[in-house]
């Protein structure tokens, strides 16, 4: 398999902060919104510079949102940032009705989502935000796998009319993809090719997925690996595409598995290429209080478990 390197280990939700800045410099219409978290999401940069366009909602999150929403009337592209618990799950009607039913041009960007929160516990964490958001109509969903990717994405959602999630975390991961990268919504990254088994991965679990494909390899097996940055719209075409090669899936995602990347592939697969099918992410539990790492093997969503997760699904496919 193709081998990946890194240089240094960064924080995805500083990538948006970096982005956000850039925008700040790029296009006058970007505003900035925050519930009262401004380092936590890595917005001083933008403040500093661009004071006048920033807006202070206060721990009032579903007054941020309509604020936000509002703000497009007069053209203005508002980000509006907090954890992404708070950003979803606590203001899910506001989102529903002001942005998504609207037509919004409103940018949800949503910090220290999963698991990997660690010490805050289940009351900040939340690993159900993707199934929340991708549900509603029009609600463009992305996952960024690192400090890069986060960056681009960060960029690209601002030259997208139309409501976007934007999801990332706190915890420093491997910052592997190029600087120079073009995000292009909606379209899949084949990371690595192979001939036995699709690992289609996102977020924090891609480098997950590229440890347990180099661990795969020494076994015999070969894992072809593909990143699911944007949950939707699902590039259905390249899905379609790997799995019609290999014939074996494996989801990997630190998420809930009902409403999460493998519930959407599943969905795909069973009605255009029934195929046996396994997912690594976390099963009907919430979290709690722990290490990043710690918490990625106690709920099973760890490199482990994605070579486990081949390893059986790899036996339904020569039993078929």
């Amino acid at each position: 398999m193709k081998k990946f390197e890194y240089t240094e280990k960064k924080d995805t939700r500083s990538g948006f902060g970096a982005g956000l800045y850039e925008l700040g410099k790029q296009n006058k219409n970007v505003v900035a919104l925050c519930a009262d978290l401004i380092g936590s999401l890595k917005m001083d940069a933008f403040i500093k510079d661009f004071p006048d366009r920033f807006y202070q909602c206060g721990i009032a999150e579903a007054n941020m949102i309509g604020v936000a929403a509002g703000l497009t009337i007069g053209g203005k592209i508002p980000f509006a940032g907090t954890f992404a618990n708070f950003a979803t799950g606590r203001v899910y009607d506001q989102i529903r009705q002001s942005v998504a039913y609207s037509g919004k041009n409103v940018k949800i960007c949503a910090s220290h989502a999963g698991i990997t929160l660690g010490e805050d516990g289940a009351t900040h964490q939340i690993m159900e935000d993707i199934g929340l958001m991708k549900m509603l109509p029009g609600m463009v969903v992305i996952n960024p796998c690192d400090y890069n990717q986060t960056k681009a994405a960060t960029l690209a959602i601002a030259d997208y009319f139309g409501p976007v999630y934007l999801r990332f975390g706190r915890p420093v991961v491997p910052n592997f993809t190029p600087a120079d990268q073009k995000f292009e919504i909606g379209k899949a990254l084949l990371l690595s090719e192979g001939k036995d088994v699709t690992i289609f991965a996102t977020g924090h679990l891609v480098w997950k997925s590229i440890e347990a494909a180099e661990i795969l390899e020494q076994k015999g097996i070969s894992a072809e690996i593909i990143n699911i940055h944007t949950i939707k719209p699902l590039d259905a075409e390249a899905v379609l595409k790997s799995v019609s090669k290999t014939k074996a899936v494996v989801t990997a995602e630190e998420h809930m598995l009902n409403g999460g990347l493998g519930d959407s592939i599943a969905q795909l697969l069973g009605r255009k290429l029934p195929t046996p099918i396994e997912m690594v992410a976390v099963n009907d539990k919430f979290g709690e209080s722990g290490k990043p790492e710690d918490l990625l093997a106690k709920y099973g969503i760890d490199t482990n478990n994605i070579v486990d997760a081949v390893v059986h699904v790899l036996k339904r496919k020569t039993n078929q």
